[in-house]
């Protein structure tokens, strides 16, 4: 018994290749009926690897605007704070 194998992570280029050549081969009529169950399957796993991606690349950019936006919104009250404390007497 050999052992099973797991696939490799696509890439997104990948996966958007595989999506692509399974829409042409269905909207072509090229596939057989009994090969439209593997390739739906194969498109969802596709699909998924797609979207992966992009809710991967959202959540970074997300996470570094709202950063950056955090520090916009901070710069001005830490220049008035240095400020006001060079206007102290003290």
């Amino acid at each position: 018994m050999s052992p099973s194998r797991v696939p490799e992570p696509m890439t997104y280029r990948e996966a958007y290749a595989r999506l692509s050549r399974i829409a042409a081969e269905l909207e072509g009529g090229e596939a057989d009926l009994d090969r439209v169950l593997p390739l739906l399957e194969e498109a969802r796993a596709a699909y998924a690897a797609c979207r992966e991606r992009i809710e991967a690349v959202r959540a970074v950019l997300a996470g570094e605007w709202a950063e950056e936006e955090e520090a916009d919104a901070a710069a001005p009250a830490l220049e008035q704070a240095a400020t006001d404390e060079g206007d102290s007497p003290f």
